[in-house]
């Protein structure tokens, strides 16, 4: 038996899905009850009750730990403070101390590199950590070190996966966004600076996911999930007009103009209280690196990501309903 935890988010569902789809038993980690389009089993339990939570991992082998807090906007709130250390870390925590305490014997946990300092200029790899730039980084880290930390104590098979940017059907995340921007021609072309962004695939990530869950050779470690190629944010754009079906542009908006539009975003934003679509935090994303190199896993366990990005971003924006 198999429990997710996090099964109604972006990568819950389309992993419950997979494992649904070749009969392998799986069990949803629900906060609330509710009615899942795939059907099967669930337990409910928020993951501060420790009671609730090795209630829900017994009879069960591995537990894949999915949930967890992102997409926080406001940096530096108190209120996200406590979320991201009370959700990511001791959430973390009290999932695999309740699976260690019912007897399972493996533990995947999605973490992310954002748990990592963020990379500038190179490719950087599970040895270059650094100190992580944001409370969300330093919460999964902290939780990547319980992780470990406890699968000793328990004699547990443990992987931490550091995720890329993760993009695919139903996702939410800045490439979504991106692609919907650039779909009602309102994005900015970009230059080509020559930067690098790793991301990658849902599907590759649910697949990653089962396949270091049954590999021995994965116990213990951290590592790294990404694309082997980083594109430039040059080329996103140009990859997403191009599954859009879009023709190809020719022309882009210079670097300093796109820094001007995004102080007057902040400006914008700060004004208004709330989110704007473009501002310097949305351009840096775009504009600046974070390639993070996938190839120790590559290396120690012989797996790779293998979604193509155009094939990934049709997908991505295709009309289907899997679930």
């Amino acid at each position: 038996m198999i429990l997710v935890s996090g099964a109604s988010g972006f990568i819950g569902k389309h992993l419950m899905a997979s494992l649904l789809a070749d009969s392998t038993p799986c069990r949803a980690l629900l906060r609330t009850p509710r009615k899942m389009a795939w059907g099967g089993s669930s337990a409910i339990a928020d993951l501060s009750d420790r009671a609730a939570l090795i209630a829900a991992t017994e009879g069960v082998e591995t537990v894949i730990h999915c949930a967890g807090y992102a997409h926080a906007f406001s940096v530096g709130s108190e209120e996200e403070i406590k979320k991201n250390w009370a959700i990511n870390f001791e959430g973390t925590r009290n999932l695999i101390e309740a699976a260690g305490y019912s007897g399972v014997k493996r533990f995947v946990f999605l973490s992310s590199v954002k748990a990592m300092a963020d990379s500038v200029e190179e490719c950087v790899d599970e040895s270059q950590e650094g100190v992580p730039s944001t409370v969300y980084g330093e919460s999964k880290r902290a939780a990547e070190n319980v992780v470990l930390a406890t699968g000793q104590r328990f004699n547990m098979h443990v992987v931490n996966l550091r995720l890329a940017m993760v993009y695919g059907r139903h996702g939410r995340g800045n490439l979504e966004r991106m692609a919907a921007l650039v779909g009602r021609g309102v994005f900015p072309p970009l230059p080509e600076t020559g930067n690098r962004r790793s991301l990658v695939h849902v599907r590759d990530v649910v697949d990653v996911v089962r396949h270091v869950s049954q590999d021995p050779r994965a116990n213990g470690r951290t590592y790294i999930v990404a694309s082997p190629h980083a594109p430039s944010g040059r080329e996103l754009f140009d990859a997403i007009r191009a599954a859009l079906g879009l023709p190809k542009s020719n022309i882009h908006i210079p670097e300093a103009m796109l820094k001007l539009l995004a102080r007057l975003g902040d400006g914008i934003q700060l004004c208004a209280r709330r989110r704007v679509p473009f501002n310097s935090d949305v351009l840096s994303k775009l504009l600046d690196s974070a390639c993070y190199s996938p190839e120790a896993i590559w290396r120690d366990l012989g797996w790779r990501a293998a979604v193509p990005l155009s094939e990934g971003l049709r997908e991505m924006l295709g009309n289907e309903k899997d679930f």
